[in-house]
């Protein structure tokens, strides 16, 4: 957007972002919750889990809510968990960052997109060590239409076109693994592959080739210090998808980078 007001004030749609992903942020609780429940995101709607009092409009505000009510129902006093506005304020902040990095054009509904879906993806995946189909699945077939739109007015298809054969390649690649491991990764990660493939080889190999060294290498990381402190054994299932997406993120942002920096 290069001649509109937004360019001379970059704050300020990194400041739309940050206040719109707070709202979605509210949303993905929802759903993180919902989902592997088999219940609806859209009714009922939110109650306190104790008393069930339908939660009012004005104590359903993101983040200020919480912190006005103190972390408590405002009916019954129950304790509201910090997670929520946790993610709510982790969503604001990967979406300004996402704006600050892809920029206010055409593409940007696809990656708040993709941020969003994977971000949802990773915390059920820490819940119960699952990757639901009723998010992954519709989740990435919004992201393809948002991203081929995208790039309709952007014009640059071989972009589009290397992103589509890393996401063929990163499901590949793993699905092989997952085959040879014998329940090593889960069919989920597989299927997850495709949609961070999609996203991070569009802007280089380079950049798809440090998200799958780095899921593993953090991956290895993560298992490691799980074993040291004793909080997982040998044999305990750790799920794969967090940080699958938390290199992919980091892939997208420095991708170039670390990778200049390695084969320098």
């Amino acid at each position: 957007m290069r001649d509109g007001a937004l360019c001379y004030f970059p704050a300020v749609p990194i400041a739309i972002a940050a206040v719109f992903g707070l709202l979605v942020g509210s949303f993905l609780n929802v759903v993180a919750y919902r989902i592997p429940a088999g219940r609806s995101v859209v009714r009922p709607g939110s109650a306190c889990p104790k008393c069930g009092t339908p939660i009012a409009g004005v104590d359903n505000v993101p983040l200020l809510s919480w912190i006005v009510l103190r972390g408590r129902c405002r009916h019954c006093g129950v304790s509201i968990s910090a997670r929520y506005p946790i993610v709510e304020a982790a969503t604001a902040g990967l979406f300004a960052a996402t704006t600050a990095i892809v920029g206010f054009g055409p593409l940007l509904p696809a990656y708040l997109w993709f941020v969003a879906v994977t971000f949802v993806l990773a915390i059920v995946d820490l819940d119960t060590k699952r990757l639901p189909n009723r998010i992954l699945y519709p989740g990435t077939a919004v992201a393809l239409v948002l991203l081929i739109a995208g790039t309709a007015f952007e014009g640059n298809w071989q972009d589009l076109g290397r992103g589509a054969l890393g996401g063929l390649a990163y499901f590949a690649g793993l699905f092989a693994l997952a085959i040879v491991a014998r329940g090593g990764f889960g069919f989920g990660d597989v299927k997850l592959a495709f949609l961070l493939g999609l996203f991070v080889a569009r802007a280089s190999w380079g950049a798809l080739g440090v998200a799958v060294l780095g899921a593993f290498f953090l991956g290895g990381m993560v298992g490691v210090a799980l074993l040291v402190t004793r909080r997982a054994g040998r044999k305990s299932a750790i799920p794969f998808g967090p940080v699958m997406v938390l290199a992919a993120w980091l892939a997208i942002a420095l991708g170039e980078r670390i990778a200049a920096w390695y084969l320098g």
